[in-house]
């Protein structure tokens, strides 16, 4: 199946580009453009997008809070779209924001093209982007500053996990993929998407990016013990 890709930027170049690159793969087009958040909103509505291509610095509604009303719309409709948002290193502060308003993951602006249609097909397939050498760095550097769990309400406690959950939430939160959380623990890798399902249900998380910030905001991970 195609995937319908909306670009949201405020520079037209970049979407240029983007379009360029993304049209040329035979499973995604682009059905559309916007320069901000609000027209985002619109034609997300307008178009029924797969994917949402989101910056997140842009003139009026900015990319933060166009995700959180997409995300909001499409929890009472039945076209979910999934929202991929773009930074850069200068930028990083507000990744976690972008992550709590229900974006599915993030890349950044110079992100290989090969790298930018893998990253759309698997959002695109309800999965979430976690990329380990980006998580790492925005989580050490901001983890201090996201609200403990002692300051908001968090979905569910981590008492109701398993040791072998807690063990998995862990790998996760470190920005192990499936593959390599089951090399880790010497299962194998259909085990360990259980164990994943388990986690999300059980903490009613949509999916990984969720699952990784609230391990920092309960201390499961700290800033540093990435090793």
């Amino acid at each position: 199946m195609t995937i319908r890709v909306l670009l949201v930027d405020d520079q037209p170049l970049l979407r240029t580009g983007f379009r360029l690159i993304l049209e040329a793969e035979p499973d995604i087009t682009v059905v559309g453009q916007a320069g901000d958040g609000k027209d985002a909103q619109e034609q997300t509505r307008a178009l029924l997008p797969d994917v949402v291509l989101m910056d997140i610095r842009m003139p009026g509604v900015d990319g933060i809070e166009a995700t959180r009303r997409i995300v909001r719309e499409a929890a009472s409709g039945a076209h979910v779209p999934k929202v991929l948002v773009l930074t850069t290193f200068d930028l990083d502060e507000y990744i976690v924001e972008a992550l709590r308003a229900g974006a599915s993951g993030f890349l950044l602006k110079d992100v290989p093209p090969d790298e930018l249609v893998q990253a759309i097909r698997v959002v695109a397939a309800g999965d979430a982007i976690v990329a380990p050498s980006v998580t790492r760095r925005l989580l050490d550097r901001f983890a201090t500053k996201l609200p403990s769990a002692q300051q908001e309400s968090t979905p569910a406690r981590l008492d109701r996990l398993t040791e072998r959950e807690l063990e998995v939430l862990r790998l996760i939160a470190k920005g192990m993929s499936n593959a390599e959380i089951a090399a880790k623990l010497v299962v194998s890798e259909t085990t360990v998407k259980t164990h994943v399902g388990n986690v999300l249900t059980k903490l009613g998380l949509r999916d990984r990016v969720q699952a990784v910030v609230l391990a920092y905001e309960t201390g499961l991970i700290t800033p540093g013990a990435l090793s």
